[in-house]
């Protein structure tokens, strides 16, 4: 009977030391992003921004009193690294979620491994493929590539362009975009004259454009997130191509317009409104988190905010919800997510459900120009 009651206060008093190490348990969150290499315009502020939301939540006391343990993994932009990260993110580290990867590419690449593994994936990349099936596990926050090319068309109507070229690159954004540029072409009365794939880290495209040229298109459709997209700026204004250039979403980042140096002027693009923040109203519900955003982050790490960093505060703020109203419980932390209705993220309010994992409308979108090497809104 003695020893019954030494092994039962024994046994309370593991279980009392336990606690404070269960207590002082963190919740691990890897982060998949192309920090180096052709996509890095993407993965570097979008991991300067995890670091940066993780220290202030850290510091703040963690979410529900627990603390983020952020992993990041530096792709460089590659599918089969993202792969290889996944897979050690999930059955090495045991991660509770996984944000990123940077690139459509590399979602899809990873997106059955996150879903086999039955861990949270929310990605930074555009391709409606991410979430077009949906995928019990699989998110996205940047805005769909489908409502990108609506906006873009519905430019073209006012300025009474139908006919075009496309240029994109041969990546996952590219040929995503390409799709549904062809997709809903015919139904918004463009016609499509010519289309040219180029190499995401080609360094002269004079040949591509040139092909543009001579097949007389009224405006040039350009479809890319790697620095390629600015070259095509470049030698299009080179060899005299006067039209009207449309760039994608993958255009808010202010490095590409200074990469395309004056030939940029004029471009135009769906973007987020985080770029031009300083002329929203003030009753705009995303005005005072994206300055508060742009405020921190420029004051850390004295660069220019860009969209694509605003696709890992959106992950962060997602994941940060549904802990809180999910607990420690992947599954109902994944079920928040879902069901996360009027959030105000960077690219816009989310709106989730079970058959919309990305939760953003054609609103999310407005048309941006350059203007005098900056961004602004288009004149309406």
């Amino acid at each position: 009977m003695r020893l019954l009651k030494l092994m039962a206060v024994a046994a309370c008093v593991i279980a009392l030391s336990a606690a404070p190490a269960l207590a002082a348990g963190t919740i691990k969150v890897g982060a998949i992003l192309s920090v180096t290499g052709p996509a890095s315009f993407l993965g570097a502020p979008e991991a300067k921004t995890l670091e940066m939301l993780v220290s202030d939540i850290n510091a703040k006391g963690g979410v529900n009193g627990t603390k983020i343990e952020l992993i990041v993994k530096d792709s460089g932009g590659s599918p089969e690294k993202a792969v290889s990260f996944a897979k050690q993110l999930i059955d090495e580290e045991k991660v509770f979620a996984i944000i990123g990867p940077s690139t459509s590419g590399e979602t899809m690449a990873i997106k059955n491994i996150a879903e086999e593994g039955k861990t949270l994936l929310l990605s930074c990349a555009a391709a409606e493929v991410i979430v077009n099936p949906v995928a019990k596990y699989v998110f996205k926050t940047q805005q769909m590539d489908k409502h990108a090319v609506i906006r873009i068309f519905q430019q073209m109507k006012k300025m009474g362009i139908t006919k075009v070229g496309v240029l994109s690159s041969n990546t996952g954004f590219g040929k995503a975009g390409k799709e549904q540029l062809e997709k809903l072409a015919p139904e918004n009365g463009i016609q499509i004259v010519i289309s040219e794939v180029y190499d995401k880290a080609a360094t002269d495209l004079t040949a591509e454009v040139t092909k543009i040229k001579a097949a007389n298109v009224q405006a040039i459709v350009n479809w890319s997130i790697e620095p390629a997209q600015a070259i095509v700026i470049k030698n299009a204004r080179q060899i005299g191509l006067t039209v009207p250039i449309f760039q994608s979403h993958g255009f808010g980042n202010i490095n590409y317009v200074k990469a395309a140096g004056p030939a940029a002027e004029g471009v135009i693009f769906p973007a987020g409104r985080l770029l031009v923040v300083d002329v929203l109203s003030n009753n705009n519900p995303q005005k005072p988190l994206l300055e508060a955003y742009r405020k921190a982050y420029e004051a850390k790490y004295k660069e220019d905010v860009s969209t694509f960093g605003g696709h890992a505060y959106d992950a962060m703020l997602l994941l940060e919800r549904g802990i809180k109203d999910g607990g420690a419980d992947k599954e109902k932390v994944r079920t928040a997510i879902e069901n996360i209705k009027g959030l105000v993220g960077t690219a816009g309010v989310f709106n989730m459900s079970p058959m919309d994992h990305n939760g953003l409308d054609l609103n999310a979108f407005e048309m941006l120009t350059v203007k005098d090497g900056k961004f602004a809104v288009l004149e309406k």
